[in-house]
């Protein structure tokens, strides 16, 4: 019998007693990096076996958009089909319980999130949201270390991701699921999707491979067709908006979306890099925010004025077994520098640590060519030199050989930190230059800056004045009779410049 003729005919039984399908989140680093967020375990959702369709080698499946329905996204996904019951089982033992691996297309409306709170019961579980197959692959011939996705839309590549690095390995996942609840002969688990999976529209079409070896699952090819059975009135009805639409995309560009309006508009910046920072460190301390300074570190730049959002890495003490699970292929660390984007500026917490580097010469080059405009350690740095020939800035607490697993684990990203004894949030206002640098909420940063201006014009006047000669008694600060003098200042200075203006 020829694998193709058995695998098919497997493929009609296996439908037919699937019980149950459960779904992971996110288990692809790509994904997690997409998304902005890395869980710690596994988390799960179930789909009904009524979802389930089966894959043809002869001509697409089909599934309905429902009526008035926006958002079908398609997830490109590898389904492992339960050969014998698991419960309790080990790691060691958890893929020995797996029969067969095959593609599947985790699809689901955006439309109807928010109507199930997280389960996903209504936007993940219509008719025809689990496609299979087509052919199914032998799991005890494939190391599901070396398994390939690959999703095309329209023709497009869209998705190609391997399961060497995953989040959490299959054999992880069924001993996991095997803890506290039975897996039974049939049932199928989908293992999450990597980036790239978006939204399709009427009259497109969705084909998803597997392979692994010279084995192969064929082209899953699922055409979406109109649905035009309106919901009925007495539940749920669709609905999305900008944050579905990004989140069903992928981002905001590729849903056809305007870039997010951004605190730190061109005007805003142009205003804080024409201030000093012991300005803005005036009229923070004016406020009652005197822990916003990131101390005790060097810059590669000391001249380079930076301004900047933030975005935030943490590292903690570094613990051999959790490093395993968290330093090696695409970690928090590797995943922050390559998602930082043009004009952000990403702090790191070492806790102060001097023994390792954090950052070197080839991750710091990818975050400039990603256009950031610093990093900021309050670790060590390596490959000193070649960091410091790179046009972009790092603010760092010194040079150290050592690779980052002596003393750090890459965390977790995008989170509240301390760095250089400061807190930092992400999207918090990054202010450096040869003073130091500070960290400025941005809820008030249009006023702060406004008064600083003011301040360092009321300055300019005073040391000019003290450079006539004048003391400084009564004019630092100024007393009601200098301060009638700056108002003459002023306008004289104004009137000035509209007399050379023209005006």
């Amino acid at each position: 019998m020829t694998l193709e003729f058995r695998t098919q005919e497997v493929s009609l039984n296996m439908l037919a007693r699937t019980r149950k399908v459960i779904a992971v989140h996110i288990n692809y680093p790509s994904r997690a990096a997409q998304r902005g967020r890395t869980p710690g375990q596994p988390s799960y959702f179930l789909k009904p076996s009524s979802s389930l369709a089966l894959g043809s080698t002869d001509a697409p499946g089909t599934v309905e958009r429902p009526a008035g329905c926006e958002l079908l996204g398609y997830e490109g996904e590898i389904a492992l089909v339960i050969g014998k019951s698991a419960r309790r089982v080990g790691l060691e033992d958890a893929w020995s319980h797996v029969e067969w691996v095959t593609a599947s297309n985790d699809l689901g409306v955006y439309d109807l999130r928010y109507a199930d709170k997280g389960s996903n019961v209504r936007s993940k579980g219509g008719d025809g949201f689990t496609p299979v197959g087509p052919a199914l692959i032998p799991a005890d011939a494939v190391d599901p270390a070396q398994l390939r996705i690959r999703t095309w839309h329209n023709g497009d590549l869209v998705q190609d991701d391997t399961t060497g690095d995953l989040l959490f390995p299959f054999a992880q996942l069924v001993a996991d699921l095997s803890q506290l609840l039975t897996l039974e002969e049939g049932d199928i688990i989908l293992t999450g999707t990597p980036a790239g999976a978006s939204v399709a529209k009427p009259g497109d079409v969705v084909e998803i491979e597997v392979t692994g070896g010279d084995f192969s699952s064929g082209r899953l090819a699922t055409k979406v067709t109109e649905g035009t059975t309106p919901f009925a009135d007495f539940g749920a009805g669709p609905k999305a908006d900008d944050t579905q639409r990004e989140e069903a995309y992928g981002s905001r560009e590729a849903a056809g979306l305007a870039p997010a309006a951004s605190v730190l508009t061109p005007e805003l910046k142009a205003k804080l890099e024409s201030v000093a920072t012991a300005t803005l460190s005036s009229q923070l301390r004016k406020r009652g925010l005197n822990n916003v300074s990131i101390d005790g570190l060097q810059a590669t730049r000391p001249d380079r004025k930076v301004v900047g959002l933030a975005r935030t890495l943490r590292y903690v003490p570094n613990r051999e077994d959790l490093f395993k699970t968290h330093g090696g292929g695409f970690n928090a660390q590797k995943r922050a520098i390559d998602s930082v984007n043009e004009g952000e500026i990403l702090v790191m917490e070492a806790r102060g640590e001097k023994g390792t580097g954090t950052v070197g010469d080839i991750l710091a080059l990818r975050a400039q060519v990603r256009g950031a405009a610093a990093i900021i350690t309050d670790g060590g740095v390596r490959d000193y030199s070649a960091v410091a020939d790179l046009e972009m800035p790092t603010y760092f607490a010194n040079p150290h050989p050592a690779v980052l697993g002596r003393r750090h684990i890459p965390w977790d990203t995008d989170i509240t930190i301390a760095c250089g004894g400061a807190t930092v949030q992400p999207g918090d206002i990054i202010v450096a230059d040869s003073d130091g640098i500070l960290v400025i909420p941005p809820a008030i940063a249009e006023e702060l800056v406004d008064d600083c201006i003011a301040q360092e014009k009321e300055e300019t006047f005073i040391f000019q004045m003290v450079q006539e000669g004048n003391s400084v008694d009564g004019l630092y600060p100024m007393n009601k009779e200098w301060q009638t003098r700056y108002a003459e200042w002023v306008t004289a200075e104004w009137q000035s410049k509209q007399g050379a203006s023209g005006d």
